[in-house]
């Protein structure tokens, strides 16, 4: 299956790299860090199915995976039909998920 990321989850990606290198001071772990999520996305394009959907409404009732990465979560829905997986957010484990999550169909 092919991986496409939202507009959100391309600034999540971009937030994540920002506030560990800038922030925290330390850009090399930044870089790993985006680099394994990425990394983590790219493996959905085979069975996606096999990470569990999201508990909370109204995102089970959407289809809304999720795959944990370390600290951080990717949230994503699968269209078999086009044969894609639309990566929505990419958040913080620690930070309000479902405040954070809002509307995910932002492609």
């Amino acid at each position: 299956m092919k991986i496409s990321y939202s507009f959100r989850a391309k600034q999540d990606l971009q937030d994540i790299y920002e506030y560990i290198a800038y922030t925290l001071l330390v850009p090399e772990t930044a870089a790993k860090m985006t680099d394994t999520i990425m990394a983590n996305a790219k493996t959905l394009g085979v069975m996606p199915e096999r990470n569990p959907l999201y508990k909370e409404e109204p995102w089970h009732s959407q289809g809304v995976h999720f795959m944990p990465v370390k600290n951080h979560i990717i949230f994503y829905t699968i269209d078999s039909k086009i044969d894609t997986v639309y990566i929505s957010r990419i958040i913080y484990c620690h930070r309000d998920i479902k405040n954070q999550l809002g509307e995910i169909s932002e492609y």
